[in-house]
C-alpha cells in the first residue's frame, strides 16, 4: 500500500514514528471524450483567452485574485519557503475529545496509520489508551502543502487518522434558502412515519450496500465490448515534410526583392556616355 506521508505523531512525551496510507479510494468509472468522427481522444490545451495563444508550463505563474481581474503574483520560491517553514513532520495531539462531539459534516478523508520502524510499542500504547478512554485525539498535520485538522481514533485494531474541516470551511446552515419553519404535524401522520422508521431499523452492515449505477454501467460496457460497439482511434500518420510554406515564403520574398530592384532602377539617374561628354565639352 502506497505511503502518502511519513513522520511522527506524539501525545505528551510519547513519540510515535508513523506512515499514512490512504484508507479510501474513488471507484468512479472514468469516461473519456473522443471525437465522434475519427474516435481520437479530445485533447485539452492551456490557452490564454487574452492573447489567444497556447501556453507552455513556463508561461504560467500562480496568483491570487483579491478582486475582479486584480491579482497578486506568488512565485514558486516564496511558496516553497512557506511550505518548508510550516511542514513540521512531528505532529502533536493537542486535545482528546469524544467522537460523538464531532458532527459528521466535519469529516473529510481517512488514512490508515501504521507504525514506522521502532514505533510498534508506542503505537500500541496510544491505541490502548484510546480504547480504554473511549476518546479520540485531535491534531494538526500538513499533507500535500495544506495544513489539516485531524482526529486519531481506533478502527479495527489499528489507528486511523481522519482529516476534518476547520470551522470556517463549513458553511453556515442559516444561509441555506427555502428551509421551512417548524410546522404542525398531525399525530396520525407522525405515528405512521415512526412505525415506518421502526420497520426499516436494522444494524448497519456496509457490505450489503453497493453502487448499483456503477455495476450497471460496467455490465453495459462489458456487453458492448463483446459486440460490435467498439471503435478505435484513427492513428495519425507522421507529418510529411512540406515545402509549400517555404516555397510561398520564397516566392513572396522574391517578389519583394524584385519590386525593390525595379523601383531602384526607375529612381536611379541615367549615366552619361563619353560621346555625350565630349560634345558638351
Amino acid at each position: 500500500m502506497h505511503t502518502v506521508w511519513k513522520g511522527s505523531i506524539s501525545f505528551g512525551l510519547v513519540n510515535i514514528p508513523v506512515k499514512l496510507h490512504t484508507a479510501t479510494e474513488n471507484k468512479d468509472i472514468k469516461l473519456r471524450q473522443i471525437h465522434k468522427d475519427c474516435h481520437t481522444p479530445v485533447k485539452y490545451e492551456k490557452v490564454c483567452p487574452g492573447c489567444e495563444k497556447e501556453l507552455e508550463q513556463d508561461d504560467i505563474v500562480k496568483a491570487y485574485e483579491y478582486s475582479k481581474n486584480k491579482f497578486v503574483i506568488l512565485d514558486d520560491e516564496e511558496l516553497e519557503k512557506l511550505k518548508k517553514e510550516n511542514e513540521d513532520k512531528s505532529v502533536e495531539i493537542i486535545d482528546f475529545v469524544k467522537l460523538e462531539e464531532i458532527d459528521p459534516i466535519y469529516f473529510e478523508r481517512s488514512y490508515f496509520m501504521a507504525p514506522d520502524s521502532g514505533g510498534a510499542k508506542a503505537y500500541s500504547l496510544l491505541r490502548k489508551a484510546l480504547e480504554e478512554s473511549g476518546k479520540i485525539g485531535v491534531a494538526k498535520i500538513i499533507i500535500r502543502s495544506k495544513e489539516q485538522l485531524a482526529v486519531v481514533r481506533v478502527y479495527k485494531q489499528m489507528l486511523l487518522m481522519e482529516t476534518i474541516h476547520f470551522p470556517d470551511e463549513v458553511r453556515k446552515a442559516e444561509d441555506v434558502p427555502n428551509i421551512p419553519e417548524e410546522q404542525e404535524v398531525a399525530k396520525k401522520e407522525l405515528d405512521t412515519a415512526l412505525l415506518l422508521v421502526e420497520q426499516l431499523t436494522t444494524t448497519f452492515e456496509p457490505e450489503k450496500y453497493s453502487d448499483d449505477y456503477r455495476t450497471a454501467l460496467m455490465e453495459l460496457i462489458e456487453e458492448k465490448k463483446t459486440g460490435k460497439h467498439t471503435v478505435s482511434a484513427t492513428e495519425k500518420e507522421p507529418e510529411k515534410a512540406s515545402n509549400v510554406t517555404d516555397l510561398m515564403s520564397a516566392l513572396e520574398a522574391s517578389l519583394d526583392r524584385t519590386k525593390k530592384k525595379t523601383t531602384k532602377k526607375r529612381k536611379a539617374p541615367a549615366k552619361k556616355t563619353n560621346t555625350q561628354t565630349r560634345k558638351n565639352a
